[in-house]
């Protein structure tokens, strides 16, 4: 199981993100002394930490700095400040991606899936229940009636997504994240061309319209 170090120094942020990020799966450690971020770091066995910037006694570059010596785990920075100059000084300082303040949970679990992915080429392994069909994410494929059918590599990730949050909405934004590690520069018509391929081919393989649409949401799946 994946383990994320939370560095933040409010702890009703840090138990929200922790609580969201236990919800998928994933283990976290807490920081608790500020003024030892790098030891704890090491001693939690972290595979990526979020980190704030403003912190007691040194900021959150500092810390990436130092943590930077010792690892390559990927850091997500989250804090109130979005100006450009910050953006752009948490990356020059090893970050790998950024977060705004306040902080949409949906929006954060969807970005360290994708950090993960490029850090670890990680991908659900699990098989999932999709009606009377299994789906295999990692093999990109279902499995209906001892039959197996290939998934493009886009309909694999939007069904993994979906089944990750059966029964809750998956916003478009979400999902562009999923399939291209971003929700900037994507024509957004590209997003439903690749839902409704994906529909067609549950759709041949006997599952229906297990895809709904929830207008300026995004989608989910009930089956």
């Amino acid at each position: 199981m994946l383990r994320i170090f939370i560095v933040e120094d409010d702890e009703i942020i840090a138990g929200e993100v922790a609580k969201s990020l236990n919800s998928w799966g994933y283990e976290t450690a807490i920081a608790r002394s500020f003024e030892r971020i790098e030891e704890e770091f090491a001693a939690s066995g972290a595979q990526l930490v979020i980190m704030d910037i403003s912190l007691p006694y040194y900021n959150g570059y500092y810390w990436c700095e130092r943590i930077r010596r010792r690892s390559k785990a990927p850091i997500v920075f989250l804090s109130s400040r979005a100006d450009t100059a910050d953006v752009v000084m948490a990356v020059s300082m090893g970050g790998d991606d950024y977060i705004a303040k306040p902080v949409d949970t949906e929006l954060l679990i969807a970005k360290v899936q994708a950090v993960l992915r490029r850090a670890y080429d990680y991908e659900t392994s699990a098989r999932l229940s999709l009606g009377g069909a299994e789906f295999d994410a990692a093999a990109s494929c279902l499995f209906v009636g001892g039959m197996r059918r290939e998934l493009t590599k886009n309909e694999s990730r939007i069904l993994a997504a979906l089944l990750e949050k059966r029964g809750a909405v998956v916003s478009r934004e979400a999902l562009m994240l999923r399939l291209w590690d971003s929700d900037e520069f994507v024509d957004d018509n590209t997003l439903t061309v690749n839902v409704n391929r994906l529909r067609k081919t549950l759709a041949e393989a006997g599952l229906g319209d297990c895809v709904k649409t929830h207008k300026g949401q995004g989608y989910s799946v009930d089956a």
